[in-house]
């Protein structure tokens, strides 16, 4: 059902944990299928620093939330905000249809993350 990259992001997912006093914070979750995913940024002059992810769910919401920390590490926070669901499965060679869901939820928590960094910022 799963492709290799795929299967190698979840059997060896990247960026597990948290960050101790995270700059930013992102939690989502999808009542249907019980997937929670919690991501924690670090930034430094305007770029995503570090990056990880702690997800409950299956393989493809692992999978997704493995990809999105590479995809983004790096980057600034606009560019990290053009991250979307259709990004992330593509950079995992694509997920089955019934999982496409999963890769919703990796692009909502980075997105999640970001806005309350920036709501911390202004207050």
């Amino acid at each position: 059902m799963y492709n290799e990259k795929v299967m190698d992001h979840f059997m060896h997912p990247r960026n597990v944990g948290e960050i101790e006093n995270p700059d930013g914070v992102g939690q989502v979750g999808n009542p249907v299928c019980g997937d929670i995913m919690k991501i924690f940024l670090r930034i430094k002059d305007g770029r995503i620093e570090d990056i990880k992810f702690k997800t409950f769910g299956c393989g493809a919401a692992i999978a997704t939330s493995s990809m999105i920390t590479e995809l983004v590490r790096g980057k600034t926070l606009d560019e990290a905000m053009t991250i979307s669901n259709k990004v992330v499965a593509e950079a995992l060679g694509g997920l089955p249809p019934q999982k496409l869901h999963c890769s919703n939820l990796a692009a909502d928590a980075l997105h999640a993350a970001i806005e309350d960094y920036k709501r911390k910022r202004v207050s």
